[in-house]
């Protein structure tokens, strides 16, 4: 009887003991699903706050979207330091300013720095029939120079006459400040390899040009000045006859001779 008694105690025992630890575990574990649903229920709204700014900033008037296009054909201003693409970030919108006034004001610097054509009167029939007959006869008349420099501006290659011209200025020069100052000008202009406008020249002709700079004088160049003629009259001058330049002048001259 008694143990009868103890087993049904016992037996009884270890199911109550056993509902208790699954009642307490699943207490715990709503308690646990809870919790995280509270973390993580702020990210959420914290990421749909974040969609509701994103859509929010692309819903912009039509002006402000043409203007943002605009701005982006120069350059994009787009922060790249932000989480999101939709500040516009001022430091690259005054850097692409500062590139184009750079830009700019280098192109009107070269511009200024290339000498006007020279001034001459109309050139004759003759003085243009002449032109064909030699090469020297073409630079000895200003009118001559200024066809043979047009046409070599086609062809990116006007530095070529500027220099010779250059040279024929130094040439006349007898105080010597202007003619150190000049020769200075005529090496940063033509012959420096930092210089937009240098000049094609061989080696030997460079060394005789920097022993003459020690002491510049109205001939520092002249081996330069003689090898840029001779490609000039060697490469350009053959094509510059068979040029457009060369034949509608020479076109309209006879036209205007036979009129007369």
């Amino acid at each position: 009887m008694w143990r009868q008694f103890l087993l049904y105690f016992r037996t009884h025992s270890y199911r109550a003991d056993n509902s208790q630890e699954k009642d307490t575990l699943q207490s715990e574990n709503e308690e646990d699903i809870k919790t995280v649903q509270q973390l993580f229920k702020p990210m959420g709204s914290e990421r749909m706050e974040m969609r509701k700014r994103q859509m929010s900033t692309t819903q912009e008037t039509p002006g402000a979207a043409q203007a943002q296009h605009s701005t982006g054909n120069r350059g994009s201003n787009a922060c790249c330091f932000c989480w999101c693409c939709c500040c516009s970030c001022s430091c690259l919108t005054v850097r692409n300013q500062e590139e184009e006034r750079t830009r700019r004001t280098s192109h009107e610097l070269q511009a200024e720095g290339i000498p006007n054509c020279e001034e001459s009167p109309a050139p004759t029939l003759e003085e243009v029939n002449a032109w064909a007959q030699s090469f020297d006869k073409l630079m000895f008349t200003p009118a001559g120079r200024n066809a043979f420099r047009e046409f070599l501006r086609t062809e990116f290659s006007e530095e070529n006459m500027l220099f010779w011209m250059a040279c024929e200025e130094l040439k006349q020069e007898s105080n010597k400040s202007v003619i150190e100052e000049k020769a200075r000008l005529i090496y940063e202009d033509y012959i420096s390899i930092l210089s937009p406008k240098e000049v094609s020249l061989d080696s030997r002709v460079r060394e005789v040009i920097n022993r003459n700079m020690l002491e510049p004088s109205q001939h520092t160049f002249d081996d330069a000045q003689l090898q840029i003629y001779t490609l000039m009259h060697r490469d350009s001058y053959p094509r510059f006859m068979n040029s457009a330049i060369y034949k509608d002048l020479l076109r309209s001259l006879s036209e205007k001779s036979i009129e007369a």
